[in-house]
This record gives structure tokens, sequence and C-alpha cells, in this order.
């Protein structure tokens, strides 16, 4: 062999792995994404995120390590909601979880592609959401919760701390037609019931919620109990601070409302139905179908009571009540 040829075998030998095709390096799977649609604010809803997230890993889903989750608050403000809505689509989320009798609808108006799991107050058939509770029938199934049927025993419950009033109130959002219909209807039942007068008060902005409580420290009833709507829970905050420094004993449906200084909230189990929602969407994302997923009904529900609000507002809890409560903050 020449020696050139030689040299050339050489240099044809070494170039040969430099030529040949680099192997392809294998392409992660992009993680599913999860929409999150809540009528609420962050720091409100910080307690039940948690346990949708605990929902979420109960079927195996961690967020940052298998699935990621987009955000969208809506912070009271339910005109948002359907906008909000709209960007989870266009995201192109695999599933939007839905919180709030609004939010469920909004997500709803997305169209029939989209799996939507939803935590209503309202009667999901009634409302067209689904076509029955045991088969939902399309893209949505979801939560019940008791809520909005619970004014009659909020008001009850409230009766036995002021049990020689006469004249009580309700406080619910005007732009919430189905929370406000079935929660005066139930309330001002029990009020016929218990023989007591019940005024109505309105309220759909922060500073319409101002302007109630100033009219209700004239009032001076026995107590206000505080409609199921996104914009109150949104503000437990504010409708605490106002119930306290107008000395009004007030009753909500969640605990944020006695954790922030609230007397007292009635309700279903806030942690339990956002678990719920957890568990169905980690079911979506394996592969099943909301059309065969019943709609759940959550029946556990919750009393809270602040005995140190109680206290500064010259209350005496009945023993029957504090024997009743889940928790007893003092």
């Amino acid at each position: 062999m020449r020696r050139r040829d030689f040299i050339t075998l050489l240099g044809g030998t070494a170039a040969a792995p430099m030529l040949a095709p680099l192997p392809l390096r294998a392409q992660q799977p992009a993680l599913p994404v999860i929409g999150f649609l809540n009528f609420g604010s962050q720091s409100s809803r910080a307690f039940p995120v948690r346990a949708f997230h605990q929902g979420l890993k109960e079927t195996g889903y961690v967020e940052g390590r298998n699935i990621v989750i987009e955000y969208r608050w809506a912070h009271g403000q339910n005109e948002r909601l359907p906008a909000l809505a709209a960007e989870l689509a266009q995201r192109r989320v695999s599933v939007i979880a839905a919180f709030g009798d609004a939010a469920a609808v909004a997500a709803k108006g997305t169209g029939t592609t989209i799996p939507i799991v939803f935590l209503e107050a309202l009667d999901p058939v009634k409302r067209g959401l689904v076509a029955s509770l045991n088969r939902p029938g399309g893209n949505l199934t979801g939560v019940m919760t008791l809520n909005v049927t619970l004014g009659q025993k909020r008001l009850e419950v409230l009766r036995q701390l002021a049990a020689t009033a006469t004249d009580f109130a309700v406080l619910v959002n005007p732009t919430s037609r189905g929370n406000t219909e079935t929660t005066l209807r139930d309330v001002q039942a029990a009020a016929q019931k218990l023989g007591l007068k019940l005024h109505v008060f309105h309220a759909s902005t922060e500073s319409d919620i101002d302007k109630a409580f100033a009219a209700l420290a004239q009032l001076r009833p026995g107590g206000i109990v505080i409609g199921t709507d996104g914009l109150f829970i949104g503000r437990s905050g504010q409708l605490a601070a106002l119930a306290l420094r107008h000395r009004v004993p007030a009753i909500s449906q969640y605990r944020e409302f006695v954790a922030a200084g609230g007397l007292m909230s009635y309700g279903s189990s806030i942690a339990d139905t956002y678990r719920q929602i957890g568990v169905y969407v980690g079911r979506i994302l394996k592969g099943e179908k909301p059309a065969d997923l019943p709609v759940q009904q959550s029946t556990k529900v919750e009393l809270f009571i602040n005995l140190k609000t109680a206290k500064a507002l010259g209350l005496t809890v009945p023993l029957s009540l504090l024997g009743r409560a889940d928790e007893v903050i003092e």
C-alpha cells in the first residue's frame, strides 16, 4: 500500500464517527396543564387550594413534577370570569377546574372540547350544566355543595345567640341571581317559621358592603346572615371587621370568615369539596370522561365559632352550640 493511500485510509477512519449522524435526543413529553378558575382571590383561598392539591396527589399528580397549573382569580368580580375562562381555553389546557357557580358557567362557555370539573352550590341540572347528576353526559361534571340551601340553618344557629331578638338581616349580592333567589327563599322561610322580621340588604361591590353595614348599625338587628357569594367570600376580612365594628353578630359559610375575626360560619366543608375536585381532575387526566363521572354531592357540614369575637360582642355561646362546633377559635 502506498503511503498516500495509507494516510487517506486513516483519515477516513478517523472522520467517520464525526460524519455519522448523532442519535436524536429523546424529547420529553409536555406536562398536562390544568386550568384553575376561581371566583375568589389567592390570599383567601390558600387553605382550600392545598386541599385541591391533596386530591390531585391522591391520583398521582403533583404540581411541578408531572402537571402544570395555570391559575386565574376573579377576586370576587364575577364579570371577569368569562374572559379568564377564555384565556385558559386559548392556553389549550387539558382540563378546567371551575370553582363557583359563575365560574362553572364561564367555563362551560368555552365549548365542549375541554373537560370541566366544577364546584357548584346550585342545581347543575336546572342550570343546564349537566344532563343528570348520575350521567352528566357532556364535558362537565363536578361537586355540589349545600351552602346555598343552608341559609335557613344559619339563621337558626344565629338565633340561638340572640334568643330575645325579633329583627334579623340577610346580605345578598343581586348580581348573583341564582344564589340570591335561593338564599332569600330559605332565610325568609326560616324567619317566618321563627316569627322573626327579616331585613334584606344588597351589595355587589366593596363600597356597597360598607354602606350595608352602616345601615345595619342604625337598625341594630339581632344578627345578619351573609349570603353565599364569591364577592363575600373574597371579602371575609372586610365583613368580619365591619360586623365587629358595628357590633352585629354575623354568620357566613366558610371558616375564612371566622379566622378573619367573624363570629360564626356554617357550611359545607370547603377542604373536602376542593379535595374531591382534585380527585376528579386527576381521574380525567388518567383518561376517564366527565360524562361518565357522577356529580358528587358534598354532605359534610362544619360549624366554626370565634369565642374571642363572641366575648367582644358581649355574647355567651350556649353549650349546645359549642358542643356541635367542629372548631372553636379562642
